[in-house]
């Protein structure tokens, strides 16, 4: 007889690549990890892994285990989803991440309608850029993840995830209020092709939004600072150092200098979640996304 939870060790060393990763995924020791895949091997008398370097790979018997495993562990994660519908009840555990301004704007709100209707739902949050969210979606590390497209960059969700939008985020032009444009009603993104730009990580995916968006203006910018924070980047905006594109949510209290206009074509995000299709039925991940929702439209 397989043990499940040795099974769910395979799956985490097949996605994640390394013991550590693994680990780290199942918050569990690098040592439980090795003991969990020398019973698994014990048990189907074979060799799953194989030294590789200073890592471990799968064999070609790890492999074909591993795709087995994949395939009962969503089994079992329908089968949990169809009991807790069945019961109906908002109970157990719900991991769950939103980038750093969706945190800020929704998580407060949501959080606590969550844990005041649903006593017994123990929630687990953590800050995670959207690609980072919607990876550990898959993987399973997380139940969801709170993510988002621009008006003119999507962001890649694959097969297997369900997803439900939570509020449409517009986002101004922020600038010193003593820049020339402040006293404007609306700006172009062109009108800005002299300033310096403050933005986020180089590899970041609203960064990259950035970068595609004003080029396709004709815009070759000159990039002065980068934040990961919104906040940050507005606080810089004040001290006079750059403009930047500040999307609402999460975004008050705003820092004293700054002045944001709205952008004209409108800019905008969509925000919204994601979860695992084999979960779709868990009540649990229904009441967060309603959670979420509500208090999306106390932002918008």
């Amino acid at each position: 007889m397989l043990n499940l939870e040795r099974l769910r060790t395979l799956d985490a060393l097949a996605r994640h690549g390394s013991v550590s990763g693994a680990a780290e995924g199942l918050h569990v020791t690098t040592s439980a990890v090795s003991q969990q895949m020398s019973k698994l091997e014990r048990e189907v008398g074979q060799q799953l892994l194989a030294k590789n370097g200073r890592g471990v790979r799968l064999t070609d018997a790890g492999r074909l285990l591993a795709d087995h495993a994949a395939r009962i562990l969503s089994q079992v994660e329908l089968a949990q989803s169809d009991l807790e519908a069945q019961r109906g009840q908002v109970v157990g555990e719900l991991r769950i991440s939103a980038f750093p301004t969706a945190a800020r704007g929704l998580f407060p709100a949501a959080l606590a309608e969550l844990r005041a209707k649903h006593p017994g739902l123990c929630v687990r949050s953590r800050e995670l850029e959207p690609e980072a969210g919607v990876a550990g979606v898959l993987r399973g590390d997380l139940d969801l993840a709170v993510v988002l497209d621009w008006y003119n960059k999507p962001l890649p969700v694959p097969e297997g995830l369900v997803k439900a939008s939570l509020l449409d985020d517009p986002a101004d032009l922020a600038m010193p209020a003593g820049h020339p444009l402040a006293d404007r009603d609306s700006v172009n993104l062109e009108d800005f092709a002299e300033d310096e730009w403050i933005t986020w990580g180089e590899s970041e995916f609203c960064h990259e939004w950035l970068m595609l968006t004003l080029r396709a203006k004709g815009i070759e910018p000159v990039i002065a600072h980068r934040a990961q924070e919104h906040h940050t980047q507005l606080a810089l905006v004040g001290a006079g150092l750059g403009v930047c594109v500040a999307p609402r949510l999460g975004r008050d209290p705003m820092p004293a200098g700054v002045r944001t206009v709205p952008v004209r074509p409108r800019v905008s995000r969509d925000v919204y979640a994601v979860w695992r299709a084999d979960a779709d039925r868990r009540p649990s991940i229904r009441a967060a996304v309603e959670a979420l929702r509500s208090a999306g439209g106390a932002v918008e």
